[in-house]
């Protein structure tokens, strides 16, 4: 019994072309009036899984059901009255009008051996209009521009009166300006009238922005799924797509957006060898330490950093775990005992050149524990830096670290420390 609230159901869908495995064991729900966005690499299994959803390809396992109906038993021209597909390319033969490649949309509600009638025409029109298109009417498909190209084609999607429409990589091609109209237009469908939309998106900004869920293809799996917040992780990432991604939010829209970094060539990111190394830091002071060791290969923790600084924002995007402290806060017993948890799990620690005041100095006497449990520690000791702000019992203990733990007068030379 499918959930009258699930608009499209996949159960373990298997295809493949050639013997060459393109989707395998699919199964999640998508939700009538949300609009999902699917992203993933080339190759991953999108626009195989889209057609499934179409009917234009027949699963070779598994099933399709829209609206509780699997594709399977119904004909096309029932698909069509149901769905609505805008694909990444809509090439014309000959030079029909935009008039007429708009009423192509009512073609599913038209008997074999009718014509369109004035309902058909009136729907077409009014398609056009939602559409923006209407004073292109008696201009030909050809001669248009690529977004306005996309607008028709959404129009004669719009014409099947669709509850569900079907968009491949919508975007493709289109300048950054009709790349946003012919998205807010889709939205403007979605949310106005309730069309469940389902679109392959490969710019991952987009999909952030206007999508309620995402889905994360991989190998032809799903490789997750959910809101986009627990989707769009760098870990997520950077498994699916091989590339290292800083996540923050919009300033203005408080959407996620995605920033790709260069990350260190293979020699270079093998130099760590996957040691752990627990950095202690604040005020900025790690930022650039956490980036370069996990660049390097290095798996890194972080800790204790207080909501708002600098180096917790870095932690945060890059996914890397840490210890956090309320903004402005001293450092509670809960966070210091967590700080020591991480250390003790680490194969190394690096203390930056953070200043110390009386709210972080557990930082310190954290370092300090773990160089008395033999713990390798690298500290960052720049000649002449002022640290201690704390009336003389942050600069006992950075007097105790130098004498027993490794001191580095620059990033570059901790790093080379703790690879030994």
């Amino acid at each position: 019994m499918v959930s009258p609230n699930v608009s499209i159901k996949i159960q373990g869908v298997a295809f493949d072309y050639e013997g060459v495995d393109a989707l395998s064991s699919v199964t999640f729900d998508i939700e009538r009036g949300r609009f999902t966005g699917i992203i993933g690499p080339n190759g991953s299994g999108k626009t195989t899984l889209l057609k499934c959803i179409a009917g234009v390809l027949a699963p070779e396992k598994g099933s399709v059901l829209i609206e509780g109906v699997d594709v399977k038993g119904m004909q096309r021209r029932e698909i069509a009255r149901t769905v609505g597909v805008v694909p990444q390319s809509a090439p014309m033969d000959f030079s029909f009008t935009v008039r007429d490649v708009v009423m192509m949309g009512r073609t599913p509600h038209i008997d074999r051996f009718s014509t369109e009638s004035k309902e058909d025409a009136a729907i077409a029109e009014q398609a056009m209009a939602d559409t923006g298109v209407a004073n292109l009417a008696e201009r030909t498909f050809d001669g248009l521009s690529g977004g306005e190209m996309q607008r028709v084609v959404i129009a004669r999607a719009l014409a099947q009166r669709p509850r569900i429409l079907l968009l491949d990589e919508p975007t493709l091609h289109l300048d950054i300006s009709a790349q946003y109209q012919i998205l807010e237009l889709v939205r403007r469908l979605n949310k106005g009238r309730g069309i469940t939309v389902v679109a392959v998106l490969h710019d991952l900004n987009l999909a952030s922005q206007y999508s309620d869920g995402i889905v994360l293809m991989s190998g032809g799996r799903v490789a997750a799924i959910g809101r986009t917040e627990d989707v769009l992780t760098p870990a997520n990432v950077r498994e699916s797509y091989g590339i290292e991604v800083l996540i923050e939010r919009h300033p203005i829209t408080g959407k996620l957006q995605v920033v790709p970094y260069q990350s260190a060539d293979r020699e270079t990111a093998r130099a760590g060898s996957g040691r752990r190394v627990h950095v202690i830091c604040g005020g900025g002071s790690g930022a650039h330490a956490i980036r370069l060791l996990r660049e390097r290969g290095f798996l890194v923790s972080a800790g204790v950093l207080n909501i708002l600084d600098t180096d917790h924002d870095c932690a945060s995007m890059l996914g890397v775990p840490m210890v956090s402290e309320a903004p402005f806060s001293p450092i509670s017993d809960e966070a210091h005992r967590e700080n020591l948890r991480l250390i003790a799990s680490s194969d190394a620690v690096l203390v930056t050149d953070f200043p110390v005041g009386p709210g972080n100095l557990r930082n310190l006497e954290a370092a300090d524990a773990a160089v008395i449990a033999g713990s390798s520690v690298v500290l960052i000791s720049e000649e002449g830096a002022k640290r201690d702000f704390t009336g003389g019992r942050a600069g006992e203990l950075l007097a105790r670290l130098k004498a027993k733990a490794k001191v580095a007068r620059s990033l570059d030379e901790a790093v080379e420390l703790l690879r030994g």
